[in-house]
């Protein structure tokens, strides 16, 4: 009794209505919908020429690093991991398109993290935070839970590429698809029943009908994990002295800030970070996902931040530390067991070229489902919030971005208040990001 009085006195367990099951079970369940980042991230970063085994450890310990970070330091149940995007413009963009080094590119994440560093203490991104009208605030949650949603979707096999309109209507009776389609329904079916931990019982109920159906393969428990010599310390600070690179830096720190921002603001009102109608984040969990970014770059990785997948952990009670807690230490734990990992998260390969998920996907969108509610909070009648907040929404799936979707909205609820002549009411932050966003739109070409 005496260590578990010590843990609820520095995690506030019961004084925030949760319990340490319902901690373990978030952790745990946030843990079980990023685990495919293990997989993804080596394979990406790969293609700029790093080492796939040591991408994999620097994964694994950067984003552990960084949910002990959020735990300790703001005590939210928000796990940390490379985020999708910023991998692809790492390596397609500044490697691969750019003829960059993947040293040069570290140090460019490197740097960024920094300054996000000296943000988060400079106070500048809580200005950012507190400008947001609630309309943006409450549409952000919904436009993430829709992309999460869609990606889901596309993972299950249910969506799926359609010549002319983009998407459709895949086959319902291929195997994959009715995995995933017997995982949302057990999933939606125990959330009805207000079973605890509904979304990773669904997730361990749909793993053993895999099993049984032949669809998921055990290729054994443990393994030695990979060195991580290739690319630990490895990053080349020299290289960065030139205007593209710069240019480089400041977009790693733009889409950090804004993905984080976005990821922030889309899980607080589930995680109980609203007081007085405001997002309550702490300066203390910026500088956990600025570190977190810092970290991963002398690891070896890309820009980690604050992951959307978090709500999944979320929506299951997690509303402590100790839920990412639970996330960073199976993080940790993951190199050794890597062949349990790929048959939950590794996916079904349907093709030479497609691969499923019919395992995770399921969390997906049920998590999207349960973010939908702070729609019902936007004021749909007024046009002058109604047009951002559904370009907003409507972006992040269409795009697969939070950034874009943010700067639709952004710039739109500018634009529109100077011509309805509110502008003066707006704060000059959120002028100045959409000055700055559509300014990023125009030399994007």
């Amino acid at each position: 009794m005496g260590v578990y009085h010590e843990i609820d006195r520095r995690f506030a367990v019961e004084a925030r209505g949760s319990n340490l099951r319902t901690e373990l079970i978030g952790g745990a369940t946030t843990y079980m919908t990023l685990a495919y980042i293990v997989f993804v991230q080596p394979v990406v970063l790969s293609a700029a020429g790093m080492d796939f085994g040591a991408v994999l450890m620097a994964t694994c310990l950067g984003s552990a690093v960084a949910c002990f970070l959020m735990a300790f330091l703001a005590n939210y149940p928000i796990a940390l991991a490379p985020g999708m995007g910023q991998n692809f413009y790492f390596a397609l963009t500044v490697v691969v398109g750019m003829g960059v080094a993947w040293q040069t590119a570290l140090a460019a994440v490197f740097v960024a993290g920094v300054l996000f560093v000296v943000l988060s203490l400079a106070g500048i991104r809580r200005q950012v935070i507190d400008s947001l009208p609630s309309s943006l605030m409450n549409a952000i949650g919904c436009g993430i839970g829709l992309m999460i949603s869609l990606v889901g979707l596309e993972w299950s096999g249910i969506i799926v590429a359609k010549p002319g309109t983009y998407v459709g209507l895949g086959s319902l009776s291929s195997p994959p698809v009715l995995l995933a389609l017997f995982g949302l329904a057990v999933t939606s079916a125990l959330l009805v029943r207000r079973v605890p931990g509904a979304i990773l019982m669904g997730i361990l109920a749909t793993t053993i009908v895999g099993l049984l159906a032949g669809l998921i393969h055990c290729e054994g428990v443990a393994s030695a994990p990979p060195s991580i010599e290739p690319t630990l310390l490895k990053l080349d600070l020299r290289g960065l002295w030139s205007l593209d690179m710069l240019s480089v830096v400041a977009v790693f720190l733009f889409l950090d800030v804004f993905d984080t921002i976005g990821t922030l603001v889309g899980v607080a009102p589930e995680a109980g970070l609203i007081k007085d109608g405001k997002i309550d984040i702490s300066t203390n969990a910026l500088l956990a996902d600025a570190g977190g970014t810092v970290v991963g770059a002398l690891l070896g990785t890309s820009t980690i931040t604050s992951y959307v997948e978090s709500a999944a952990g979320i929506q299951s009670g997690a509303r402590t530390g100790i839920a990412a807690v639970v996330t960073g230490l199976l993080l940790l734990i993951t190199p050794f067991f890597s062949p349990l990992v790929t048959m939950v998260g590794g996916g079904i390969a349907v093709s030479e070229t497609l691969k499923l998920y019919p395992v995770t996907a399921p969390a997906l969108i049920i998590v999207g489902v349960m973010m939908m509610k702070p729609s019902v909070k936007i004021n749909w009648s007024d046009p002058s919030e109604a047009i951002p907040a559904f370009l907003t929404i409507v972006m992040m799936p269409l795009t697969v971005s939070i950034t874009d979707g943010i700067a639709f909205g952004l710039i739109s609820y500018s634009a529109l208040s100077v011509v309805g002549g509110t502008a003066g009411k707006v704060p000059w932050p959120l002028h100045l990001c959409a000055i700055l966003l559509g300014l990023r739109y125009v030399f994007a070409g």
